[in-house]
């Protein structure tokens, strides 16, 4: 007889048999009054890392030490490009276009005011 979590992994592409921890990783969301999801949010900032490694640093939990790639993100709908379409003159297949608008559209948002 063989050890079924042997097979599961080895079944795996060999890049992906490292993510096996990560699988089985549950996502724990807490409801917080908004000041203190503000503070935490607020600290992470500060310090550079994500809210849910701040969360893993207080606790006393180990947090990844690779550097991460900041980013946003938002979801887009069809209708959402279809919008954005209409309001650079584009067509809404042309979403990198339409990203790269975005980005400078954010960018001019947080840009230091004179």
């Amino acid at each position: 007889m063989s050890n079924n979590k042997t097979d599961k992994s080895t079944k795996l592409p060999p890049k992906w048999q490292g993510a096996t921890k990560a699988i089985k990783a549950t996502q724990v969301a807490f409801d917080m009054d908004e000041k203190i999801q503000y503070e935490i949010r607020r600290k992470a900032l500060e310090e550079g890392v994500s809210p849910s490694d701040q969360i893993r640093h207080i606790l006393g939990l180990p947090c990844s030490r690779r550097p991460k790639r900041p980013r946003l993100t938002v979801s887009l709908s069809t209708d959402d490009y279809q919008l954005l379409a209409d309001k650079y003159n584009l067509s809404p297949d042309q979403q990198l276009e339409i990203k790269k608008i975005v980005v400078d559209e954010l960018t001019s948002f947080a840009a230091p005011k004179k």
